[in-house]
């Protein structure tokens, strides 16, 4: 990213307390947005959400609803982002220099817990799409965490894929695990959207994942073929020693419920849960099925959460923009 757009993405924070993190990520990054009355989206993670909405409250009252800041204040805000949604508080449609924001406030460290080992899979599946890091100040910084939530994706990824296809079909699978299970994807979003996300952003994509790609062809899981299409024709190992080291590379959240489902004892010896996986079938089939339900439930704990959170008239108005889109794209 360009020191130029950096500082125009750190512009936001200049009215807003101190963060440990930030990154922006949705739409704005597309190549070609030139729409100003879309929202700006982005992650900020604090050490203490309670003391970081206490001071912008003071600082920004007008970003909150008004329930949530004569009935509690800042411990509602945390209370109900940590007990009814994901542990993330959004404020959206905030106005500031002409353009419209919508900022989500986490716990760093639920943050780090969810790109390293899959807890919620919300904020994980946000990190999986391209996003522009504009503050990072842990010692050890998130975009370096985070690489361990990008070779889990595409593990899972390769894990559900057939033995051949293209570069875009992996990074439109990878997208697409984040919305497996996600209510709002039947009724309130575009069904073309993780098509238009790869495709708005495949460069994006191929700058995050090729070298987790080519770290994966250096092992021999899989080879890359010039094909008559703009992007690389990919042929992958599925012979079951590469599917169980696919498997080896989940997040030990996924790995625990695998066991389960396998009949296998939720035990972890020396911090690996070794499984015995009978086939390709039977493992994609069970990562499919624990992606699905993490998402189903996050998607819709952090639905019930936004309602509160936002007030009746702006999530009327944010849910209105979804459907609209959504029923664009199916007429």
């Amino acid at each position: 990213m360009v020191e130029r757009e950096k500082e125009d993405l750190a512009g936001l924070l200049t009215i807003l307390p101190p963060v440990d993190f930030c990154c922006v990520y949705g739409s704005s990054l597309h190549p070609n947005q030139d729409d100003q009355s879309r929202m700006i989206d982005y992650i900020l993670g604090v050490k203490d959400p309670i003391e970081w909405h206490s001071q912008n409250l003071e600082m920004n009252r007008k970003h909150y609803a008004s329930w949530m800041v004569h009935l509690g204040g800042a411990e509602t805000v945390t209370r109900v982002a940590d007990d009814i949604g994901v542990g993330v508080h959004f404020n959206p449609y905030v106005s500031w220099n002409n353009k419209t924001f919508k900022y989500g406030v986490v716990r760093i460290s639920d943050l780090v817990k969810d790109i390293t080992n899959w807890e919620k899979f919300y904020l994980s599946g946000r990190l999986q799409k391209p996003v522009n890091i504009v503050v990072d100040n842990l010692v050890t910084p998130v975009k370096q965490l985070n690489l361990c939530n990008l070779r889990a994706a595409t593990s899972a990824a390769l894990l559900l894929l057939p033995d051949t296809f293209h570069e875009d079909d992996l990074y439109a699978k990878i997208c697409s695990l984040s919305y497996t299970g996600d209510l709002r994807m039947v009724f309130a979003e575009d069904k073309h959207k993780v098509r238009k996300i790869v495709q708005g952003q495949f460069d994006l994509f191929k700058g995050i994942y090729r070298p987790v790609l080519e770290e994966f062809a250096a092992k021999d899981l899989l080879s890359f073929s010039s094909s008559s299409a703009l992007h690389d024709k990919v042929s992958q190992d599925c012979g079951l020693p590469v599917v169980q080291y696919l498997v080896s590379r989940l997040p030990t959240t996924v790995k625990n419920r695998m066991g389960v489902m396998l009949g296998m004892p939720e035990t972890i010896e020396s911090g690996r849960l070794d499984i015995a996986i009978k086939s390709r079938a039977e493992a994609a089939n069970c990562v499919e099925k624990i992606i699905r339900r993490k998402v189903r439930v996050s998607s819709s704990r952090q639905a019930v959460s936004g309602v509160l959170t936002v007030g009746a008239i702006r999530a009327s108005r944010y849910v209105a923009n979804k459907m609209s889109k959504a029923w664009k794209s199916r007429v």
